[in-house]
């Protein structure tokens, strides 16, 4: 199955029935992300795999006098987007259906190109952030999150990878949306992705921060078992599922440390 069909099946129907699940799911790494954007009140924003809409929504908030434009390859999550998004509160958000290495943007059309990690996704990455590069005016500025290379002891990726292993899948590697989210892992083929797609002052900082999962361990089971459509569990599996998540409960739900690159990069003036 390749990305764009995922983001359009079952995938991206998930993500669509579950924006609030995914949305504070990420939510320690918003901040970082807009910090490191640095949008202005006029700037005109591209958000890159704009998902249902939250970091399109948010951008637009920080700049009431610009414009916000997300772009996505995935219909039923910008349908989402657009129901979550009303005219009357967002009149300067746009949602363009389209795959942004190759759509056809305004040359030299933004001030900021945001991406809340839909960029692993892009085939090849080098001509992907050329052709971005050349949607920003001289002088913009690009800002995106996406994983830090998994460590085998790290809490999200070990509670994760045992959950797999109970439901006899391989986390690491069942699918092609897996394989593309460590795509830019690496900080060094970063900055020479970038560099190569012509951007100037590149930054790559770590950032650690807890992913929530559900209200409870019983909750990020049926979570986790609900992304795979279809699929028969046993009550003694969900048991054993449920006593691998039982340590990481806390008062605001069951939070899994994980670690993403917040990616900051120029277009030369």
């Amino acid at each position: 199955m390749s990305v764009t069909d995922a983001w359009n099946g079952p995938i991206g129907r998930h993500w669509a029935d579950h924006p609030d699940r995914y949305n504070a799911m990420l939510a320690g790494f918003d901040a970082p992300l807009f910090d490191a954007a640095v949008i202005a009140a006029a700037d005109r924003v591209l958000d890159i795999g704009c998902g249902s809409g939250h970091t399109t929504r948010t951008a637009a908030r920080r700049a009431p006098r610009g414009r916000v434009t997300g772009v996505d390859i995935s219909e039923p999550l910008l349908e989402r987007a657009r129901s979550l998004t009303p005219a009357e509160e967002y009149p300067s958000v746009s949602y363009e259906s389209g795959d942004a290495q190759t759509h056809p943007f305004e040359p030299g059309g933004y001030d900021v190109a945001i991406s809340r990690g839909g960029v692993m996704f892009f085939a090849d990455h080098i001509a992907a952030f050329t052709h971005v590069a050349g949607a920003l005016r001289p002088g913009g500025r690009l800002a995106f999150i996406c994983p830090q290379p998994a460590r085998a002891d790290g809490e999200e990726s070990k509670a994760l990878g045992l959950l797999a292993s109970l439901l006899g899948r391989d986390h690491a590697s069942e699918n092609t949306v897996a394989t593309a989210m460590a795509s830019l892992s690496d900080p060094k083929r970063l900055h020479e992705v970038l560099g190569a797609a012509g951007f100037t002052e590149i930054s790559a900082a770590a950032v650690d921060a807890a992913t929530r999962w559900g209200r409870d361990a019983a909750d990020a089971v049926e979570f986790f078992v609900s992304r795979t459509p279809g699929l028969a569990v046993s009550a003694a599996t969900r048991a054993a599922m449920t006593e691998v998540l039982l340590p990481h409960e806390t008062p605001d739900g069951v939070l899994l440390r994980a670690g993403v690159w917040v990616v900051s990069a120029r277009r030369p003036g």
